[in-house]
């Protein structure tokens, strides 16, 4: 048992390791999926949204996000966890004038550049392992993390510390990708995109929707929902394809090299996409939870 232990320890360091370097290198490669530097999927909203331009998307995604907050009229400290650039954190300062964010990041590179984008703004980006912060208990009336808590295998370290810093009544909400079933019981394709895409992402793990809840239930959250919103992400993963040639080309053009990291991410944005063909076996869902008071 002890042997486990400590190989498990292991490789979530060394996986936390390869994140820290991946986002360090492969950030600003995020500014031609995003002039925003939205680092993740979008939402499609017939009508509302355009299908054939992504920010319009990505940033509804933002949207949708900070609306399950219910943010009122008084002062809300917010926190992302698992920032990035800070795009979403800067959508809810733009939206919430009573709104105070704070993001963390174990990337030097995202804290840079994220507190550059974030100048004259009533938000800070701050280096900060979201598994283990040293904010003070009760302290945040609202906490998002999108595509974020898979770096750590959507582990129950991860909400149990949003669980800590949040207010009792405070709202948090996740946008992320799971499983719809056990690993076990994934067919051959869709396990070999799980594996992909877990290696080209430095994912420790994805998680099954339904083990999720019940974490979520164990540490003391309430009026849990559960929001598959695979179709409407659906539209923005469609652009992966173009974005990926699209990069590619402006790489050779400009005549510089692709670094590793890049391949990695362009590598791991196409498995997600070969993963979304796998309907029965992933989902992408919402997640909107209430601490207990």
């Amino acid at each position: 048992m002890k042997t486990q232990t400590i190989t498990l320890r292991n490789y979530s360091e060394k996986s936390k390791i390869e994140m820290i370097n991946f986002y360090n290198e492969a950030t600003e490669d995020y500014e031609f999926w995003s002039k925003d530097y939205n680092m993740h999927f979008g939402y499609f909203i017939p009508f509302r949204t355009n299908p054939f331009k992504r920010d319009t998307m990505l940033n509804q995604m933002n949207a949708q996000v900070i609306k399950r907050l219910n943010i009122g009229k008084d002062k809300n400290r917010l926190i992302d966890l698992g920032c990035g650039m800070g795009a979403t954190m800067r959508y809810a300062l733009k939206q919430y004038t009573n709104v105070i964010a704070y993001g963390v990041t174990l990337s030097n590179f995202q804290i840079q550049q994220g507190n550059d984008l974030l100048k004259g703004k009533n938000g800070i980006i701050l280096k900060e392992n979201y598994n283990n912060t040293t904010f003070q208990s009760n302290s945040f009336d609202s906490a998002i993390a999108i595509e974020s808590f898979c770096h750590s295998g959507h582990s129950e370290d991860s909400i149990k510390e949003a669980h800590r810093i949040l207010k009792p009544g405070g709202r948090l909400v996740i946008a992320d990708a799971f499983l719809k079933k056990e690993r076990t019981q994934l067919c051959k394709g869709a396990h070999f995109a799980y594996e992909q895409l877990c290696d080209h992402w430095s994912l420790e793990q994805i998680e099954n929707i339904n083990i999720y809840k019940q974490k979520l239930e164990k540490l003391g959250f309430k009026n849990i929902e559960i929001e598959d919103a695979s179709f409407r992400v659906a539209p923005s993963v469609l652009h992966v394809p173009f974005a990926i040639t699209g990069f590619i080309l402006k790489k050779l053009l400009s005549f510089k090299a692709i670094k590793r990291e890049s391949l990695h991410n362009l590598k791991g944005s196409f498995y997600a996409l070969f993963s979304g063909l796998h309907m029965k076996s992933f989902g992408y869902y919402i997640v909107t939870a209430t601490k207990n008071i």
